[in-house]
């Protein structure tokens, strides 16, 4: 039957054809407010839930729009249940307001006084609230601001957040004019930033989301804490923001394992934030050692629970979260949205791409074939150690080191979670190896060491699940992740995808373990991707890369 690409379902699915001419653009059209779940060859299974809905409304994207994106694409006439219910949900966005009144100071105000009566009665609630002023406001206590948020998102009523920021300590910062400008999805996300005062933008990786938050400083002019994953990826930003801003060495500090500096632009990593000593967060003082402007979440999907909970008495600060995905395998999305704030600015990764700002991707999954030794291994294996059992086989080395000959002239990263069969995969290759382990000195020679073309191919373990900026990579090989995490996934191949000079594509491999756990944890990484237009494609690893393959004794 001719129609549209899209079948709407009142069980909330949406069912995407793939193969459809309009497929592309009801992706697009549908990827504000749908969650991808299963992505197989030809239909793609999107749903509709309640926080994909309020996100896209506090992005900007009304009831009617959504209904409009459903209607023009549905092969058949979408359920009115389903309509209505979507009308119903994005409406339930904004009806309790969070404002500051000149004269009782933060109150939550009722749009609608019934179900302010509602909230008000419910014992999640308790202690969040104060006394009652009119039929259409309560007081909130001023550090339940967070907390309260996070309460009335739990009770399917999240509230606007009206209340505003205090500027901080005001400390000049501008961008450098030398030679650059912002891009205009930059711009763009900068600007749906500031407009709602916090929240999250969603760019790819190599998209330079670093550069929105150096744009975020300038506009905001004040005092900033930037939060990051690890030491390397902290220096990364110092460096682009001397290189970037007016910012000199000199007033930005780090606030890591090696150095305790606190300095007007500081940026500390996550790893000694949560750092314990006695049972106490020793370090979480940190947040209240200056009057912050700015606090910006770089890898927001990664926040560690010990910083939610410091984030909720920092609502009055303003708050940018930047991440290439709002997954979270923890499924704490709904603690960003009340947190961090909602998301501002999302651009799919295949618009930033077709305007030439990162590298186009080919991606493939490689699939080996066990020995009959290693499948029996597998097969007497507990089922918690399954996965590492499949994904470390050692059937997978030569197609290792195929794939790596085959892209003889371009800059490899293989990418790994076990430190064995890494350790194992840098003697098969004669490369060097990059861990948890790895000092910040050695980690930053060879990470120059590969920028400067000295180094062809380089072992990372989850190190190289991070923002480690390595823009010469071409390739990289996947083989064994955690589990079957989405974001991991995206971020490894954001590994690659910073643009080459020559135009040439980038090639993300992974190499998968028939018959096995691994294989069902491979389709499950690989949902964000293909909600972002990446096609996996399966080959077989003797049909590609050339006569039977030499067996690992």
């Amino acid at each position: 039957m001719s129609g549209g690409p899209l079948i709407v379902q009142s069980d909330k699915t949406l069912l995407l054809e793939v193969d459809h001419p309009d497929a592309q653009a009801c992706r697009m059209a549908i990827a504000p407010f749908a969650e991808l779940e299963r992505s197989p060859e030809h239909v793609h299974t999107y749903r509709l839930t309640p926080l994909g809905l309020w996100n896209a409304r506090a992005a900007g994207h009304d009831a009617e729009s959504v209904v409009d994106s459903l209607i023009k694409f549905s092969r058949y006439p979408v359920p009115n249940a389903l309509l209505v219910d979507v009308a119903e949900t994005m409406d339930r966005y904004g009806r309790l307001q969070l404002v500051n009144d000149p004269n009782n100071g933060l109150v939550l105000r009722g749009l609608d006084k019934i179900v302010l009566i509602e909230v008000a009665k419910s014992k999640k609630l308790a202690g969040m609230l104060g006394a009652k002023i009119d039929d259409e406001t309560i007081v909130v206590h001023p550090s339940e601001r967070g907390r309260l948020k996070q309460a009335l998102l739990k009770l399917g009523w999240p509230a606007e957040d009206l209340a505003g920021y205090v500027d901080g300590e005001a400390h000049e910062i501008n961008l450098a004019e030398d030679g650059w400008t912002l891009r205009s999805y930059q711009q763009d996300a900068v600007d749906g930033f500031w407009a709602g005062g916090s929240g999250v933008v969603v760019l790819p990786c190599g998209a330079g989301k670093t550069l929105v938050g150096a744009a975020a400083m300038a506009t905001a002019k004040a005092t900033t804490l930037i939060l990051v994953t690890n030491t390397v990826a902290g220096r990364q930003w110092k460096r682009e923001l001397i290189a970037r801003t007016s910012l000199t060495e000199e007033e930005i500090g780090e606030y890591s394992g090696e150095r305790k500096e606190i300095r007007a632009v500081t940026i500390a990593t996550y790893q000694v934030l949560t750092s314990r000593r006695g049972g106490a967060f020793t370090h979480l003082d940190l947040f209240g050692a200056r009057d912050w402007g700015l606090v910006i979440y770089d890898e927001v999907h990664l926040l560690p629970a010990p910083i939610f909970r410091f984030t909720a008495d920092l609502q009055a600060r303003r708050r940018l979260g930047l991440t290439a995905t709002l997954v979270r395998e923890d499924g704490r999305e709904g603690d960003v949205f009340s947190l961090i704030g909602p998301k501002r600015y999302d651009a799919p990764w295949k618009d930033i791409e077709s305007q030439g700002w990162i590298a186009p991707a080919e991606c493939v999954e490689v699939r080996v074939t066990l020995t009959e030794a290693e499948r029996m291994s597998y097969a007497v294996t507990e089922a918690e150690e399954r996965y590492r059992v499949a994904a470390t086989a050692r059937t997978k080395l030569p197609v290792v080191r195929a794939l790596v000959d085959k892209h003889a002239d371009e800059q490899v990263l293989v990418i790994g979670a076990y430190i064995d069969q890494l350790h194992e995969l840098g003697e098969y290759l004669d490369a060097p190896i990059v861990q948890g382990s790895t000092t910040n000195k050695e980690r930053e020679r060879l990470f120059d060491a590969f920028r400067a073309g000295e180094l062809r191919a380089l072992v990372l373990s989850k190190v190289g699940n991070f923002s480690i900026d390595l823009p010469e990579a071409a390739v990289a090989i996947q083989v064994s992740g955690t589990f079957g995490s989405r974001q991991e996934e995206a971020q490894r191949l954001g590994r690659v995808l910073r643009p080459k000079a020559d135009g040439r594509q980038a090639h993300f491999y992974s190499v998968v373990s028939r018959d096995t756990i691994d294989t069902e944890y491979a389709a499950h990484r690989q949902r964000f991707l293909a909600e972002q237009g990446y096609a996996y494609t399966i080959v077989d690893a003797d049909d590609v890369l050339g006569p039977p393959l030499p067996q690992i004794d």
